[in-house]
């Protein structure tokens, strides 16, 4: 005899089964891509830069050390995110099988969206100081014309900005790559270990940045001249999402740099529950999770045109 309870057990194995299909999905993870993870049970991650050292001096004797400038603080703060679905009791008597899969399955897929979205946002709005969950002392956009220093009497006319207003093509892409190695360090100082060597950019863009670093001639032009971009082979990072904000963003980045400048903090990885009320005789399951990301400085990206 086929009871209700046998049947009951059957579709919890099969919730459970959607749950882990929907975890198994493939969906771009751009938190391991565009950060470094760090899982420090902290209610918050604290960073404190250190400024250049400045150059030596003539030795006459006597060696004379020399003061290094504080660099900024930046605090980091993870905040809860949690989601959740109610199955009804007739739905599964009924064997609408298809519609608990969806909504069991919608639980991974929502998670991982909302994080890919907060990983994503300081690229979209990096020109904005409205940041998700970054407190920056230095009080500007990740992206700015306005950067400033803690050391005295460094001018900050040129070499303090990685934001640009120029649109995508080859000629504005060798402008911003100048104005990435041209970026000083708090001192004033021409920082040499930078390497910006990545473009990054939306799907929208996708067919002009090719056309831009693969061409072996250079691009829109009647001449046959050598393509330099082609020369510096150039890594790329297409972000779909980031036409959901914009389809003319773009910029370039130091993948290395930005691996140790971008930060964020999985508190609490994703998790997902279950209970089975008695009284009501729904069945939910939820999802759970803590985390922040940013920026912890700034000179490993420029920004091109946003809009």
């Amino acid at each position: 005899m086929q009871t209700k309870e046998k049947f009951m057990r059957l579709l919890d194995k099969r919730i459970d089964m959607y749950l882990e299909e929907g975890l198994a999905e493939s969906y771009p993870d751009y938190p391991s891509m565009l950060y470094t993870i760090k899982t420090d049970k902290k209610a918050w991650l604290e960073s404190y830069g250190v400024g250049d050292i400045p150059d030596p001096l003539p030795f006459d004797g006597i060696t004379k050390y020399q003061e290094v400038s504080p660099g900024y603080w930046s605090k980091i703060e993870p905040r809860e995110w949690a989601g959740g679905v109610i199955i009804e009791r007739l739905l599964w008597e009924t064997e609408q099988y298809g519609a608990i899969e969806d909504m069991v399955k919608g639980l991974p897929r929502a998670m991982k969206r909302i994080r890919n979205k907060h990983a994503i946002d300081e690229f979209a709005n990096a020109s904005s100081t409205a940041f998700n969950f970054v407190t920056s002392e230095e009080g500007v956009a990740l992206c700015s014309t306005a950067h400033t220093t803690k050391a005295d009497g460094v001018s900050t006319t040129t070499g303090f900005s990685n934001l640009s207003v120029l649109t995508f093509d080859a000629v504005n892409l060798e402008a911003v790559r100048l104005q990435g190695i041209g970026i000083k360090s708090d001192i004033g100082e021409r920082v040499f270990d930078w390497d910006f060597d990545t473009i990054w950019y939306g799907s929208t863009l996708a067919a002009e940045v090719n056309e831009a670093i693969e061409s072996q001639r250079k691009p829109d032009t009647n001449f046959n001249n050598d393509n330099y971009q082609a020369k510096l082979r150039w890594k790329t990072l297409e972000i779909p999402m980031l036409d959901d904000y914009g389809t003319k963003t773009w910029g370039i980045l130091d993948s290395k740099k930005m691996k140790k400048y971008n930060l964020w903090h999985d508190l609490i990885k994703p998790e997902y529950d279950k209970v089975d009320e008695f009284d009501t005789k729904v069945r939910k399951r939820s999802s759970y999770g803590a985390w922040g990301c940013g920026p912890v400085g700034w000179r490993w990206i420029v920004a091109g045109a946003s809009a």
